[in-house]
This record gives structure tokens, C-alpha cells and sequence, in this order.
């Protein structure tokens, strides 16, 4: 991982009970500025949290592997700036 990134929180959901992680993932989110981001700390691939988000957020967010596992994986989980429209996570961000 970079550790010149920064991250307004980190949100380590390793020992949190499973059913208590989104809530405080998406409140962690919510909490976030334009053009600030959380790292998220997991004991597995976050991939339904991902989906998730794409149907919650709208596509407003950002999100990139910095570690995956196979023990720990950690997410930069971001909100984009302001004066920038966040292309739709994994597509091309063209308007076709």
C-alpha cells in the first residue's frame, strides 16, 4: 500500500460483527467530503459491499484495491471532488 495516500477515516471491520459492518461502512461514507476517501480494512473481498455501493451510490464513489488478501484487503473508498463527475465504477466513462 502507498503510504503517501491519505484518508480522511479507516474503518478496520475485521472485528466488527458482520451484521454491523455495512451500516458503519456506508455511515463512515456519508460522513465524507467531496474529494475525501476511507480506507477500508476487511478479513475478506468486499466485492458485495462494491455492489452495494454501485446501488446506493448512484456510481458516486470511488473504489480501489490497495491489498487483496489473502488475508487482509483494503479498499480507498472515495467521494469524488466536486468540480469532477465520477465516471460509473468499472465502465469506460464514455456516454455510449
Amino acid at each position: 500500500m502507498n503510504s503517501t495516500q491519505n484518508f480522511k477515516t479507516t474503518v478496520d471491520v475485521r472485528s466488527i460483527v458482520p451484521r454491523e459492518r455495512h451500516p458503519l461502512i456506508f455511515g463512515s461514507f456519508d460522513a465524507l467530503s467531496a474529494g475525501e476517501a476511507l480506507l477500508l480494512v476487511n478479513d475478506h473481498d468486499p466485492k458485495p459491499l462494491f455492489y452495494q455501493f454501485q446501488a446506493e451510490s448512484k456510481g458516486e464513489f470511488t473504489w480501489d484495491y490497495l491489498e487483496s488478501g489473502p488475508d487482509v484487503w483494503q479498499v480507498r473508498i472515495g467521494k469524488p471532488a466536486a468540480d469532477k463527475t465520477a465516471a460509473p465504477v468499472g465502465g469506460c466513462g464514455c456516454s455510449h
